[in-house]
C-alpha cells in the first residue's frame, strides 16, 4: 500500500510538474509567434554551424565529417535544454516565485517535480532536434535513408542519453540549491564545457591526452557515438570506434546507472545543507 502510494505520488508530481514547465515555457507570447520561434531558432543555430564549418574549417559539405558534425551538433540541442530545465526550476520557484520552501511541505517527490520541469524543455529540444534533421537532409544532403536507420539502437540511445541528461539536471539542480551567486550560469557553463569533451563537433582524438580521457568517461560521449552508428551507420572517433554496438549501449546504460546513484545522493546531501543553513527560502536579488 505504501509502495503504491508513493508511486501515486511520483506519477502525480511528475505530470503536475510538466504542465507547469509547459505554461511558464509557452505562456511569454502567443501560440503563432512561439511556433515560428520553436522553428526559426534551430534552423539559424545549424546555419551558424555551417557556416563555421565552411568558412573557418574550410570543409566541404560531402566531406565525410560533416555528417558526424551535423548529428552530434543536432543531438546536442537536448543537453543544454534539458540541464537548464532541470537545474532552473530551482532558481524558478526560490528566486522568482518564492514557492520552493513551500513545495517541501507539500505532498510530492522533488525528484519527479525536477525530473517533470525538465519534460517541457525535452518536448521542445525534441521539435528543434527534428527540425534541425529534416534541414539537414532536405536542404544540407546529409544522408540519413530511413530505410538504413538502426531504430532499435537509436530509441535505446535516445532513451539512455535523456535518461543521463536528466540525471545530470539533478546533480546541478543540487549545486544550483546551495549556491547563492552565479547560480543563473551553472547549466549554460557545465554544457558549453561538455560541447567539448564529449565529441559533439569533432573526434576526441584530436583532444590532448587528458581532455580525452575525461571524454571517455562521460556518459554523452558514448550517446552521442550510439546515435551516429545509429543514423549513419557508423561514429568517427578512433577512441571508442572499436567497441560493438552492444558495448557501446552497455557502457551508456552503466554510466547512466552509475550517474543516477551519484546525482540523488548529492542531491540529498545538498538538500540537507540548505535545510541547515536556511537556504531554501533565501532570495539573493542577483
Amino acid at each position: 500500500m505504501a509502495v503504491q502510494k508513493r508511486a501515486q505520488e511520483t506519477l502525480r508530481s511528475l505530470r503536475v510538474a510538466a504542465w507547469l514547465g509547459w505554461q511558464i515555457e509557452s505562456n511569454w507570447t502567443d501560440p503563432f509567434l512561439f511556433a515560428i520561434y520553436s522553428i526559426a531558432k534551430p534552423i539559424a543555430g545549424t546555419l551558424i554551424l555551417v557556416f563555421m564549418y565552411v568558412v573557418v574549417a574550410r570543409g566541404g559539405l560531402g566531406n565525410p565529417l560533416f555528417p558526424y558534425i551535423f548529428v552530434g551538433n543536432a543531438f546536442y540541442i537536448y543537453v543544454g535544454a534539458v540541464l537548464m530545465g532541470v537545474s532552473w526550476a530551482v532558481i524558478d520557484d526560490r528566486e522568482h516565485y518564492g514557492m520552493l520552501k513551500y513545495m517541501y511541505t507539500a505532498p510530492l517527490n522533488i525528484y519527479a517535480y525536477l525530473l517533470g520541469r525538465g519534460v517541457a524543455k525535452t518536448a521542445i529540444a525534441t521539435i528543434a532536434v527534428a527540425i534541425t534533421l529534416l534541414f539537414g537532409v532536405a536542404v544540407l544532403g546529409v544522408r540519413i535513408p530511413p530505410g538504413e536507420v538502426d531504430w532499435a539502437m537509436l530509441v535505446a540511445a535516445i532513451a539512455l542519453g535523456l535518461s543521463a541528461i536528466a540525471f545530470l539536471g539533478i546533480l546541478l539542480a543540487g549545486v544550483t540549491l546551495i549556491t547563492a551567486r552565479h547560480n543563473y550560469y551553472i547549466g549554460e557553463g557545465v554544457a558549453g564545457a561538455l560541447y567539448l569533451l564529449c565529441g559533439a563537433v569533432f573526434p576526441l582524438d584530436v583532444l590532448p591526452r587528458g581532455l580525452a580521457a575525461v571524454g571517455r568517461a562521460l556518459p554523452l560521449t558514448y550517446w552521442l557515438e550510439a546515435l551516429r552508428r545509429a543514423l549513419l551507420g557508423g561514429g568517427g572517433s578512433q577512441a571508442i570506434g572499436a567497441l560493438s554496438n552492444g558495448a557501446l549501449l552497455g557502457i551508456l546504460a552503466g554510466s547512466t546507472a552509475t550517474l543516477a546513484v551519484l546525482s540523488v545522493l548529492f542531491y540529498r546531501w545538498a538538500e540537507r545543507l540548505a535545510h541547515r543553513k536556511g537556504l531554501l527560502d533565501m532570495q539573493t536579488m542577483y
